[in-house]
């Protein structure tokens, strides 16, 4: 416990810096997801086709090697990056491969004849994503993109690969300093804290995940039309013969 505390500003440090490489992260693949997933629900088939393969590749590959792919590859055509800015960028484009899907779930999840109506109301095409298809979309999408918030808090752990003093590398190093200057190693003591910590993070993040989704379902049963009862039939009675 004294270890800790002793490296108690260390360890927040790199605790801020993982919240503010995951925000920041989720900024920006919002505004990937929100393009891509678009572009992947238009009747033009070659954008569909564009948005597939950009899915399709940074899904498909895995995030540590991505990590790595940006961080090497990325000064080879002139764009050096810091380990924070690589982190940042492979992230991203991971978080917006997998937000893109989440938003053309939630356009499929628009009834058809919501397009088919707002056609026949002489609307542009823009106006109908924005004005019609978008609000209705929006409220399933939020409880995905939060566990995909959970997600990328996970991920901005392989930051340490390529240098990031992240919350997971700073404690690699409290662990390397302890080694070396006191001759044992605290590392199942200091990992044990740090799985503790992500799990109390990310559990807290998927309790208001649940929460979001309880409070969209009553949402939306208090938006649905309330069913008029049926209006009781009254058989006629036969007619007594006098």
């Amino acid at each position: 416990m004294q270890l800790v505390l002793d490296n108690l500003g260390f360890f927040l440090a790199g605790l801020g810096r993982t919240f503010w490489l995951a925000s920041a992260t989720l900024m920006i693949a919002t505004v990937i997801s929100a393009f891509v997933g678009t572009l992947s629900v238009t009747r033009s088939r070659p954008l569909r086709v564009v948005a597939l393969v950009y899915v399709e590749f940074f899904r498909d590959i895995p995030l540590l090697v991505n990590v790595l792919f940006v961080y090497f590859g990325a000064p080879l055509i002139g764009i050096p990056l810091d380990p924070f800015a690589a982190s940042i960028v492979s992230f991203s484009l991971w978080g917006g491969a997998n937000g893109a899907e989440i938003v053309r779930g939630g356009f499929n999840a628009v009834p058809k004849h919501q397009r088919v109506s707002a056609t026949a109301l002489g609307l542009k095409r823009w106006e109908i994503y924005w004005f019609v298809l978008a609000p209705q979309a929006i409220l399933p999408m939020l409880p995905p993109f939060t566990g995909l918030f959970t997600l990328l808090v996970q991920a901005t752990s392989l930051a340490s690969l390529v240098g990031v003093t992240e919350f997971f590398r700073v404690a690699q190093i409290v662990i390397e300093r302890t080694t070396i200057a006191q001759g044992y190693s605290p590392a199942f003591f200091i990992y044990g804290g740090v799985l503790v910590s992500y799990y109390a993070i990310c559990s807290m993040l998927t309790a208001g995940t649940h929460r979001l989704e309880r409070r969209i379902a009553d949402r939306t049963a208090r938006l649905k039309p309330e069913k008029q009862p049926a209006t009781p039939v009254v058989k006629a009675r036969p007619q007594e013969s006098l």
